[in-house]
């Protein structure tokens, strides 16, 4: 059953910002009192402020006050890799015991593609039912005006549009991880090493290929030829090692983007008759618990999903209790975990 007509119909801060002018950007730096705002713009956005008779759902909590006790976790992914995917399982065991300890109650919303879904979820996080929201898996094609909501976000991943400066978020250290990877795999000899991407909308996938690039042109090896693209799920990691192979069949060594895609190329390596690590080296990206049970043992790039939702969630607490905070940006540590794959 549709939210909308639960929803009641009030001003949004993007219809402050199409009144005054302004980027939903700029009004909301106008309303968090960032000292770095013109004083001619500032006013337009207190006069359409007043004109339109906007109230910010938090304007009368004050320091140390909530006024739900709740935060949403939204997630924006398609039903089937939200349930496939153990990273949003781990973001949101990590998340939660935060909140558990800061008492508040963690609400999941799941976004999907349409627009229909986006200003749904929009108008519900705008419309009083959360103090405020965590966001994972961010699609650039997809995209919604987080500082319109109204309401303290924290992203998980940098954002990869011109907004990203005045939201926090929390990330990992996608490319140097991914130049850890590529490394190892020079350092052992391999000389034809591909790789399977993730999607280029999303930053994990910009930076953990950037990574890989920049290793490669290091040691004079880059080779354009040799770059798939995936979604991150396994499925796309076969297919991409299977086309792989057909234009070079003499890959030595992949760096997959996701341990799920890792998954996949090593059934494509397997049906197509290579042995792993003998004939292909394979390192995926995540660690996530299926890397210790593949055949051979996955060699991956750890990256601390469940340490990041933790962060994620004490950002948040932090933005609620004192609003105005400046964005902060956060990015945590990755290593890798050498096993008999690679």
């Amino acid at each position: 059953m549709s939210i909308d007509h639960l929803l009641p119909s009030r001003p949004t801060l993007a219809d402050v910002a199409h009144t005054a002018g302004v980027s939903s950007a700029t009004a909301s730096r106008v309303l968090n009192g960032h000292p770095q705002v013109r004083p001619e713009t500032r006013k337009q956005v207190e006069e359409a402020i007043s004109l339109l008779g906007y109230v910010r759902n938090r304007a009368a909590w004050g320091d140390h006050q909530r006024q739900t006790g709740s935060v949403a976790l939204v997630v924006c992914e398609e039903g089937p890799r939200l349930f496939a995917d153990p990273f949003f399982a781990r973001i949101l065991s990590g998340a939660s015991r935060t909140l558990m300890l800061g008492n508040m109650q963690l609400v999941l919303l799941m976004v999907q593609s349409s627009r229909h879904y986006r200003t749904s979820a929009a108008r519900f996080l705008r419309s009083g039912h959360v103090d405020g929201a965590l966001f994972v898996s961010m699609h650039r094609r997809h995209p919604m005006d987080l500082e319109a909501l109204g309401i303290p976000v924290v992203v998980g991943g940098r954002p990869l549009d011109e907004h990203a400066p005045s939201l926090s978020y929390v990330d990992v250290d996608n490319r140097g991880g991914a130049e850890m990877a590529v490394r190892h795999l020079v350092a052992s000899g391999r000389t034809v090493i591909a790789t399977i991407a993730g999607p280029m909308d999303m930053a994990p996938g910009v930076d953990r290929l950037a990574g890989y690039r920049a290793v490669l042109a290091d040691a004079g090896l880059s080779d354009d030829g040799l770059i798939a693209y995936g979604d991150f799920g396994q499925a796309s990691g076969e297919h991409g090692m299977a086309r792989l192979l057909e234009r070079r069949p003499d890959i030595d060594a992949v760096f997959a983007g996701s341990d799920l895609m890792a998954v996949g190329v090593l059934r494509a390596l397997r049906r197509a008759g290579r042995q792993v690590p003998d004939d292909v080296a394979v390192i995926g990206f995540d660690d996530c618990p299926l890397a210790r049970h593949t055949d051979p043992p996955l060699t991956t790039v750890r990256q601390p999903i469940e340490a990041m939702g933790a962060r994620m969630a004490h950002e948040l607490l932090t933005l609620i209790e004192h609003t105005g905070k400046a964005p902060r940006h956060a990015v945590l540590d990755t290593t890798l975990a050498l096993r008999a794959s690679a």
